[in-house]
């Protein structure tokens, strides 16, 4: 699909009801819980020596200090400063690379999840599919561009960063689908979108986010790891509704042919 055929689809895009989305949203999550569990456990794991390196030694310190009864508030600068420029090189690039991955799970994740919505067979090993080598320029490419774009909106003082917000999130959903596209060509994609449904988007993905939280809490933080890609189906429905997928047009096509 060429990005004049996208964005035309966009332009033309028709009015999507919100109960719609977010009833088919949660019929979508039964059937996709344990990927998105295990999504979640493997970002975790990915980001979880990052954590300890940082982490670990500033709690050993603060408990060293506790025991002495000897509380220095000056424990953070005290710490950060005995790092070198060397490790904390080293620290960055790790969580650049830590964060390339999660993106390249995340987009895996969307196509796990339109393969089940679509009743196709999935398995666990699909949440890499963009952990190959062929992809992972552009993955890199899009986690710069993600990062700038964001850095560029909060620098306007926050506020515009929220209009960002919701195109900024379609970045991972359009780049999933349309691996072949230029990074340039995904950002003005997720922002026409994104901007074309705004409203619908952030409503969605508020009250999915207060949705998640409220069943958090009821099940002690346990549930985050289940629940917590929930956020996510909202703007996959509202990317199938409104661009769809090349796959579903030849069938389509096929379709009315047959009837002819």
């Amino acid at each position: 699909m060429t990005l004049s055929e996208i964005q035309q689809r966009i332009r033309n895009a028709k009015a999507l009801e919100f109960g719609d989305i977010f009833n088919k949203s949660i019929e979508l999550f039964k059937k996709s819980w344990l990927y998105g569990f295990l999504y979640q456990l493997f970002v975790i794991i990915i980001m979880l020596p990052f954590l300890i390196v940082l982490y670990v030694p500033l709690l050993m310190s603060m408990l060293a200090q506790a025991e002495n009864g000897d509380i220095d508030p000056n424990t953070f600068s005290g710490l950060f400063a005995g790092f070198t420029a060397f490790y904390l090189v080293l620290f960055f690039i790790g969580i650049l690379a830590a964060s390339v991955i999660q993106l390249a799970l995340h987009a895996g994740f969307y196509r796990i999840i339109k393969s089940i919505d679509e009743g196709k067979d999935v398995k666990a090993s699909d949440l890499f599919y963009f952990l190959k080598g062929k992809y992972f320029g552009s993955v890199t490419l899009l986690m710069v561009a993600t990062f700038l774009v964001s850095l560029a909106f909060a620098l306007l003082c926050y506020i515009p960063l929220i209009y960002a917000f919701i195109p900024i999130s379609f970045f991972t959903i359009v780049y999933a689908f349309n691996p072949e596209m230029s990074i340039g060509d995904i950002v003005k994609v997720s922002f026409n979108l994104g901007t074309k449904k705004w409203l619908l988007s952030f409503g969605l993905m508020v009250v999915a986010y207060l949705l998640v939280v409220l069943l958090i809490i009821v099940t002690c933080g346990i549930g985050s790891l289940f629940l917590s890609p929930f956020m996510y189906l909202p703007l996959y429905f509202i990317y199938k509704e409104v661009v769809g997928f090349e796959d579903q047009d030849e069938v389509d096509s096929i379709g009315k042919s047959e009837t002819f």
